[in-house]
C-alpha cells in the first residue's frame, strides 16, 4: 500500500473519533501540543536550517526564503496561534437555524466537521501548525502536503504534534504529513474522494490552479494577492503615505501586501509619496507620466499591473477618478484585498460597491487581511472564491452543517 493510501485510511478512521470529542478534550490536546512545540523549539530550528541551506544552494529567491524561515520569534508566534485557537469558541454543535413545521416536526441545522481536509501548500512551515490546530479544533483530521523545500521543517513539526497528541483524547493519526512530494502522488491525492472531503491549496498561482484544474475532490480555493491601494484626491498626505508604506513594506513577501498604488491625478502629494517609498528601498515602476517626471521611477510594462511581486517592488499609476481605479482593479486584481484612502463618502461608496474582492478597506492597510487580525486565531487560508467561504478562513469556514429532525410519530401521507 502506498504512503498516501495508508495515511488517508488512518485519517478517515481518526476523523470518526474526532467528531465525537468534547470541546474540553480538544482544547486540552491543543494546549499540550502547543507546549510540546515550544519545548522542541531548538530542534525545530535546526531542521529548518537544513531547509534554508538547501534553498540557498538551489537559488531560492529572498521572498521564498523569508516564507521558509523559522526564527525563535516565529515559533513563539506559531505556539501563540495555537493557544489563540484554544481560546476560540468551538463551532461544533452550534445551532444555525431552528423551526417547527405545521405537522409538529422540529427541525434544526447544526454545525459539524467537514471530516478529512487535505492541505496543499508551499514553503511556509507555519501553515503546518496553523492548519493542524484549526482542523483539530473544528473536529477535522488533516492530510498535510507541503513542498519539498520545507520537508525537514514540516517533518519536525508534525513529529512533535503527533507525539503530543498520542497522550491526549485526539488520536495522533488525525494529523498526517505526506512526505512523498512527487507530482504523481499529488495528482492521486487530488482525486482521493473516498478519503478526503475537501482540498485547500495555499501558495502561488501555479499551485492553486494545478489543484483547481486537476482535483475531483471539492476545493476551497485560496488566491494570490495582486492587491491595490487607491489614493483619492481628498486623501490626507500622512495617512496615505503611512498606509502605502505599511501595506508594501511591513512584510513584502505575503499575499496581503500591496503590489500597485493607484493615485488620483490631482492628489497634491504624489512626489512626497514616491520620495518616501524610494527612500525606503522600494523599486518603483510607474506609468509613462510618472516615469518621465521622476528619474528613480522605471516605466512599467503591461505585466507589471498584474504581477504579484512579493518583494519591495511597487507599480504606480495615475488615474482620472475612482471609476478608473475600479476599472483597473477589475482588470488586474485577484479579488483578494483592495483599499481606498479617501475623505469623500461618495467615492468610498462607489469603491465598495464597484470593487469585487474578498476584503475591502477604507483608510486602512491591506495587511490586516489575516485570520489573527480578524479575531479568528490562526487562519487556514484566505479564500478569494465566492462559494462557502470568502476572505480569511477560520474555524467556521472548515465546518459544514447537518439537519436534525425531531418528531413524535409523524409519517408522510
Amino acid at each position: 500500500m502506498s504512503e498516501l493510501l495508508e495515511k488517508a485510511g488512518k485519517l478517515k478512521q481518526a476523523s470518526k473519533k474526532l467528531a465525537v470529542l468534547t470541546k474540553e478534550e480538544k482544547n486540552a490536546a491543543l494546549v499540550y501540543m502547543a507546549d510540546q512545540i515550544a519545548r522542541e523549539k531548538e530542534w525545530i530550528l535546526q531542521e529548518n536550517e537544513s531547509d534554508l541551506l538547501d534553498g540557498k544552494e538551489k537559488g531560492m529567491s529572498e521572498a521564498l526564503l523569508d516564507r521558509l524561515l523559522l526564527t525563535s520569534e516565529r515559533i513563539d508566534q506559531i505556539v501563540e496561534g495555537v493557544r489563540q485557537v484554544v481560546a476560540l469558541e468551538d463551532p461544533i454543535g452550534e445551532v444555525l437555524e431552528a423551526w417547527e413545521r405545521p405537522n409538529g416536526l422540529h427541525i434544526q441545522t447544526v454545525r459539524v466537521p467537514l471530516g478529512v481536509i487535505g492541505m496543499v501548500y508551499e514553503a511556509r512551515p507555519n501553515v503546518t501548525v496553523d492548519a493542524a490546530s484549526l482542523c483539530l479544533k473544528a473536529g477535522n483530521a488533516v492530510l498535510l502536503r507541503g513542498s519539498t523545500s520545507a520537508l525537514h521543517s514540516n517533518k519536525a513539526l508534525v513529529k512533535v504534534m503527533r507525539a503530543a497528541l498520542a497522550d491526549t483524547a485526539i488520536p495522533g493519526d488525525a494529523v498526517q504529513l505526506l512526505e512523498d512530494t512527487s507530482r504523481e502522488t499529488a495528482s492521486q491525492m487530488f482525486r482521493l474522494n473516498q478519503y478526503l472531503d475537501v482540498l485547500i491549496p495555499r501558495g502561488g498561482a501555479g499551485l492553486i490552479q494545478s489543484v483547481v484544474q486537476n482535483a475531483t475532490v471539492p476545493v476551497l480555493e485560496t488566491g494570490v494577492g495582486n492587491c491595490h491601494i487607491f489614493i483619492d484626491q481628498s486623501a490626507g498626505e500622512k495617512m496615505a503615505i503611512d498606509i502605502a508604506v505599511n501595506a508594501k513594506l511591513q512584510r513584502p513577501s505575503v499575499c496581503n501586501a500591496i503590489e500597485t498604488v493607484l493615485v488620483h491625478k490631482d492628489w497634491p502629494f504624489v512626489a512626497e509619496l514616491l520620495d518616501s517609498l524610494h527612500s525606503k528601498g522600494v523599486e518603483l515602476r510607474g506609468d509613462q507620466e510618472l516615469a518621465a517626471t521622476f528619474p528613480f521611477v522605471k516605466e512599467a510594462f503591461e505585466d507589471d499591473w498584474s504581477c504579484e511581486y512579493l518583494a519591495p517592488i511597487l507599480a504606480i499609476k495615475l488615474v482620472e477618478d475612482v471609476r478608473e481605479a475600479i476599472e483597473h482593479i477589475d482588470r488586474y486584481g485577484t479579488k483578494h484585498s483592495e483599499a481606498i484612502i479617501s475623505e469623500n463618502a461618495e467615492n468610498v461608496r462607489l469603491f465598495f460597491r464597484g470593487v469585487d474582492a474578498a476584503v475591502l478597506y477604507h483608510n486602512a492597510s491591506t495587511r490586516f487581511t489575516d485570520g489573527e487580525q480578524f479575531g479568528y486565531g490562526a487562519e487556514i487560508g484566505i479564500s478569494t472564491q465566492k462559494l462557502h467561504a470568502r476572505g480569511p478562513m477560520g474555524l467556521k469556514a472548515i465546518t459544514t452543517s447537518k439537519a436534525i429532525v425531531q418528531g413524535n410519530g409523524q409519517i408522510r401521507g
